[in-house]
């Protein structure tokens, strides 16, 4: 069988599933559950879908890197609650805890990297793979991880669900944002990204952000271009870009996901049974997560 490795953005999935599910779903003790049983079945419809050999589930063991507030402190500040915790809805806190110990009783990988954050994690697993990768994320960020060449492709999730996303191949980010199919973290550099606090070039928008990374290819280009004056960098374009370099020069450091985080040693292959099938039963006695995972088992007795 060929090999294809399923990459999750667990954090982005489980939260979606929290979003998306009912508090009201709740264990036998009345702890909501709404966002387990919704990752279980994500797990479960991406595996019946997509028929991968591999799986990893990527977290976020640090949800805020030094290395990228270093380079600008605005980042992602405003989700910041007490001390340098991440404001979160409460009914969440208790159930990931939970979705680790079940993805490790199934034997499926979870990793999770201090220092890093999943995107990151996920960025590196890509760098190393020797197969097509699917990466499932709700965050475009990971656009930039698309690679035709080495058949990375990106699922999107929408608010419908995983069902409904849709993979993203260079095509695809070229028709949607007017730029070269690789050149997603580029060109959101310039842009910026309010809900991670990154300020983009003041007065460059996407459609300007587009065109520059059309003509100039990468943002490297770009700099270069404008450092040695290139006319083909209009005046208010120039002026704009020239009171913005400190930020651009520091700006791709939190911006381009990190591909070299030191994975630990991990077994990546699709689990066919639960690895430890008591202590996954126990589990889903004590949380009452009923069909969810027998739907997740199915699909992995299925996928074999």
């Amino acid at each position: 069988m060929a090999q294809r490795l399923l990459a999750l953005d667990a954090p982005s999935l489980y939260f979606r599933a929290f979003h998306g599910i009912p508090e009201t779903v709740t264990a036998p003790d009345g702890t909501p559950v709404n966002a387990v049983r919704g990752f279980l079945d994500f797990i479960a419809r991406l595996v019946k879908d997509r028929q991968p050999t591999r799986l990893v589930a990527a977290m976020d063991a640090t949800w805020r890197p030094a290395f990228r507030t270093a380079a600008i402190p605005s980042y992602k500040a405003h989700r910041m609650g007490e001390g340098d915790a991440e404001q979160v809805p409460p009914g969440i806190v208790p159930q990931v805890p939970v979705i680790e110990q079940a993805l490790d009783l199934l034997g499926i990988a979870r990793i999770g990297v201090q220092g890093y954050e999943a995107d990151d994690v996920l960025g590196t697993v890509v760098e190393r793979a020797s197969c097509p990768v699917d990466v499932v994320t709700g965050d475009r960020d990971l656009l930039q991880l698309v690679d035709d060449a080495r058949q990375v492709r990106i699922f999107y999730t929408v608010p419908k669900g995983v069902g409904a996303a849709e993979p993203w191949d260079e095509a695809k980010v070229s028709a949607k944002y007017g730029i070269p199919g690789r050149a997603y973290a580029d060109f959101a550099t310039l842009r910026g990204d309010p809900s991670d606090g990154l300020p983009g070039v003041p007065g460059v928008g996407e459609k300007t952000a587009a065109t520059l990374i059309t003509r100039f290819k990468t943002l490297d280009a770009l700099l270069a271009a404008l450092d040695s004056g290139d006319p083909a960098i209009a005046g208010s374009v120039r002026s704009k870009l020239t009171a913005a370099r400190d930020y651009l020069a520091v700006a791709p450091v939190v911006v381009q996901v990190a591909r070299d985080v030191p994975l630990p040693e991990h077994d990546d292959t699709l689990p066919p049974a639960p690895r430890d099938p008591d202590g996954f039963a126990a589990l889903v006695e004590r949380w009452g997560l009923g069909g969810a995972a027998d739907r997740l088992l199915a699909a992995l007795a299925e996928a074999r």
